[in-house]
């Protein structure tokens, strides 16, 4: 979409979002559902690119993360993928059971599961990136790579206002 395109774009959400309540508001215009589609599309490319390494991708995030820290908490690493503990956990035991990811409990706390990726689990990571940065560049390939910089400047814009939301509800979970 050249800049005219946008532009018109804009100003024409700007004019819907004005609009009275109960006026048409077409499902294509509303965020919430054009964030949605754009995580199954993500979804579903991501499925195509990575399928064979049957991981998905909170699995690969939670991976990244390990790869990234170290070792971490179950609950340190739920707050970081923004999803509760109880689907965190389930996606941190399937890689467990894969032998991607090693749990112990703590030795301060032995209620607290603490998480290490494995060496078949960085070996993953190692394989899957090619497919993964492709599956990401595909969800974006629409884009010109300036649009793709606004957008994603855009997104982290709104989840960064939106941190402390993580905290008063479960409704990313």
């Amino acid at each position: 979409m050249d800049e005219s395109g946008l532009a018109e774009a804009e100003a024409a959400s700007s004019r819907e979002a004005l609009q009275p309540l109960g006026t048409s508001w077409l499902l294509p215009e509303r965020p919430g559902f054009l964030m949605r589609r754009l995580h199954q599309i993500h979804v579903s490319l991501f499925s195509e690119r990575c399928g064979a390494f049957r991981v998905t991708p909170l699995q690969y995030s939670l991976l990244s993360l390990l790869a990234e820290r170290e070792e971490a908490d179950q609950t340190t690493l739920a707050n970081a993928v923004a999803l509760d503990r109880t689907t965190t956990t389930g996606a941190l035991k399937r890689l467990e059971l894969r032998g991607f990811v090693e749990r112990s409990a703590s030795p301060i706390d032995r209620r607290s599961q603490r998480c290490r990726l494995t060496q078949a689990g960085r070996a993953l990571l190692g394989r899957m990136e090619t497919a993964a940065r492709q599956a990401h560049d595909a969800t974006l390939d629409p884009l010109s790579k300036e649009e793709q910089a606004t957008l994603i400047r855009l997104m982290k814009k709104i989840t960064a206002a939106n941190q402390q939301r993580r905290g008063k509800d479960e409704l990313l979970g």
